[in-house]
């Protein structure tokens, strides 16, 4: 296990950039809870929409859950209910040389940006503004996820994954809105991620929390 430092790129936007937090524990995709597979719920916007729609067509089956807005970690804990699998948090950062990048981790890891643009060979990271974040990926700060990479049609957008997090056979993330938790098996994620043309680098961000 790697030492951190309290610099904790998941605790704050500074600068007025942008992260977020969807929050876990291995299982299965459960249709438990108010939770819809395949199919969007009654009330999802329409972004949300689009995105189960696209996720369909390529064939990945899905759980989607709603919920009142969830802004940060201890937000998403307390309204998310007993959804199994990995909750993350996403960071949006730019680096020195103009760069995007997306850190994907768990929602207990401490992500320490000193040290982590030497790990994937960026130049020195800060949050990205959150009107960048609407510009290249489509939504806003609060609701920052993954699956916005299917916005990001230019490849702007480098994509960080914390091994640890990949260790879990599911995956939650917000679906391009905070209002919802989507649940996705780990080989249909990497397979979004090739379906919209973005390879990860799939690393040890950093250590628990505790």
């Amino acid at each position: 296990m790697h030492e951190c430092n309290d610099n904790d790129a998941g605790s704050n936007g500074a600068d007025g950039g942008a992260h977020d937090a969807t929050c876990d524990a291995p299982g299965e995709i459960a249709g438990e809870g108010g939770a819809h597979g395949d199919g969007a719920p009654a009330g999802l916007p329409p972004q949300a929409v689009r995105l189960l729609a696209f996720l369909e067509r390529l064939g990945i089956s899905t759980q989607t859950q709603l919920h009142e807005a969830a802004f940060t970690v201890e937000d998403a804990r307390a309204l998310r209910g007993l959804i199994p699998g990995g909750h993350t948090k996403n960071l949006f950062l730019k680096d020195k040389k103009g760069q995007l990048w997306l850190v994907v981790a768990l929602e207990d890891s401490v992500v320490d940006l000193k040290q982590l643009h030497r790990r994937i060979g960026a130049a020195r990271l800060s949050f990205g503004r959150a009107e960048l974040l609407e510009e290249v990926l489509g939504v806003r700060p609060g609701s920052v996820t993954p699956f916005a990479l299917m916005n990001d049609s230019g490849r702007q957008v480098r994509v960080v994954l914390d091994a640890r997090m990949m260790q879990h056979d599911v995956l939650n993330f917000h679906p391009l809105v905070n209002t919802a938790t989507t649940s996705i098996r780990r080989e249909d994620f990497l397979r979004f991620l090739d379906a919209t043309g973005h390879e990860p680098i799939i690393i040890d961000t950093g250590c628990r929390s505790d």
